[in-house]
């Protein structure tokens, strides 16, 4: 087990700028010049866009984020899930500096570069599994889901797609299809990809009897519905989070995965682990399949990979990826040389700094908090996920039935107290608690104790 991260030892391990590692409120939030901002952001930027906490960042680093105003707010959202090493990390702003000075773009399938196949050869090495792997470096998520359904598809010369209830993968047109909940991220924006077929998801909270129950049960309904409704020889990917996130950190129960990804290998199906949220140790191992030793056949990263930078990745069974033709995976941007540079920062920060057990050090800190809240508090339905990934799903008291408002007022009561955090849930009844695997204890356990004062006032 690690150390526990305090403000000296954070200091110490010369992690993001120096900034004093406490919640300090000075205006309301939002304060008089985030205000201002935030009328020229309506002015300015599209309506369309979501805002979590009405400020205007001035600095972040550890485990807070000063506001315009000179609010620190601690931070329990780490950009969702991405900055894992905490913003502007030593490592990733030193690589990055240094990778500016040098060239800020060739395109890899024009000029290639070191970095591109340094991390490339880091996401060989750190993702489970002892087969051959390759890997390709792309933009976001969403793109990198999209490239493995089509490499996928090349490798099996098969047209369907299986997705799960309560699954997000995106905001593209296929990965829109691909996502389950409808409002915010589909009204409006179909017709959408075909040949995308939507199965259920072990939902233990959500279902009558226990979790071993589930996973039998929900695993045989899945595998039925494939055979029966698709043809398991016409499917060419099973795609699914090992802990889904938007969908509100839905952890499936023990059997499920493993149940999944054998029925995938029996029947030719490449099984593909999104692991855009979990990965980079945010669960407490470094990929989250790795909790039952599941080898994917395909891995989706982005999010914490670079520090903050947008870049993604497929990681998978050579076989695979050399199945595409010459030309047909890439992109302008993919794995920019400057956003390479901070992913191998960010990647010796998380190993260098041991942030996989320090992952598990805030999951143990938070689960012990939560419990108690939970049997304080009936409005709490269950405390559930792995690692720094915890989540409340919040119901009306005596069912299962989901409370929104009770979410929305907890998150605003935090907000004003200086505590970020988030919602999820395709109910919108579950807080998402993501903090940078870097915050001091001190932070994290003070953040907790002003989730615990929003809950005693519903």
């Amino acid at each position: 087990m690690s150390k526990t991260i305090t403000s000296d030892t954070l200091s110490s391990m010369n992690i993001g700028p120096n900034i004093p590692q406490e919640r300090r409120i000075l205006t309301a939030i939002p304060g008089p010049k985030s205000q201002e901002i935030i009328k020229r952001r309506s002015e300015a930027v599209s309506a369309s866009l979501g805002m979590a906490i009405p400020i205007v960042v001035e600095k972040a680093g550890g485990g807070v984020i000063v506001d315009i105003d000179g609010n620190s707010i601690i931070d329990m959202g780490a950009g969702i899930a991405v900055v894992n090493v905490g913003n502007s990390a030593d490592r990733v702003v030193e690589n990055v500096i240094k990778q500016v000075q040098a060239f800020t773009h060739t395109c890899f399938m024009v000029a290639p570069y070191l970095g591109y196949i340094e991390v490339c050869e880091a996401l060989n090495r750190l993702t489970p599994g002892t087969h051959k792997k390759k890997s390709v470096l792309l933009n976001s998520g969403a793109e990198a889901v999209e490239n493995a359904i089509k490499i996928a598809r090349a490798y099996t010369k098969r047209p369907a797609v299986v997705v799960f209830e309560h699954g997000y993968h995106g905001r593209t047109n296929l990965t829109m299809a691909m996502t389950a909940k409808n409002m915010p991220y589909k009204e409006g924006f179909g017709p959408f990809a075909s040949e995308i077929y939507r199965m259920p998801m072990a939902y233990p909270f959500r279902f009558t009897g226990d979790a071993q129950k589930c996973a039998v049960e929900t695993l045989e309904t899945v595998t039925h519905k494939i055979e029966k409704e698709i043809g398991a020889r016409n499917v060419a990917a099973i795609v699914i989070e090992p802990i889904q996130g938007e969908g509100g950190f839905i952890v499936p129960p023990k059997g499920f995965l493993p149940g999944l990804a054998k029925f995938a290998k029996d029947n030719g199906i490449v099984f593909v682990a999104d692991e855009v949220q979990t990965g980079f140790g945010r669960t407490g191992k470094m990929f989250a399949i790795e909790h039952e030793n599941v080898d994917a056949d395909l891995i989706t990263t982005a999010k914490g990979i670079a520090g903050g930078f947008p870049l993604a990745a497929v990681t998978g069974r050579a076989e695979m990826l050399d199945s595409v033709h010459a030309s047909g995976l890439g992109g302008t941007f993919g794995g920019n040389p400057v956003a390479c540079a901070a992913a191998l920062g960010a990647i010796a920060t998380i190993e260098e700094e041991d942030l996989v057990n320090q992952a598990n050090v805030i999951g143990e800190i938070m689960v012990t908090a939560l419990a108690d809240m939970a049997k304080k508090y009936s409005v709490i339905g269950e405390i559930r996920g792995a690692g720094a990934m915890q989540a409340i799903e919040l119901i009306k008291p005596g069912t299962i039935e989901p409370n929104s408002e009770a979410m929305s007022e907890v998150i605003k009561y935090c907000q004003q107290k200086g505590v970020l955090i988030l919602s999820a849930g395709t109910y919108s009844n579950v807080i998402r608690l993501l903090p940078p695997l870097v915050i001091p204890v001190h932070l994290l356990k003070e953040a907790l104790e002003i989730i615990d004062e929003a809950f005693a006032t519903l």
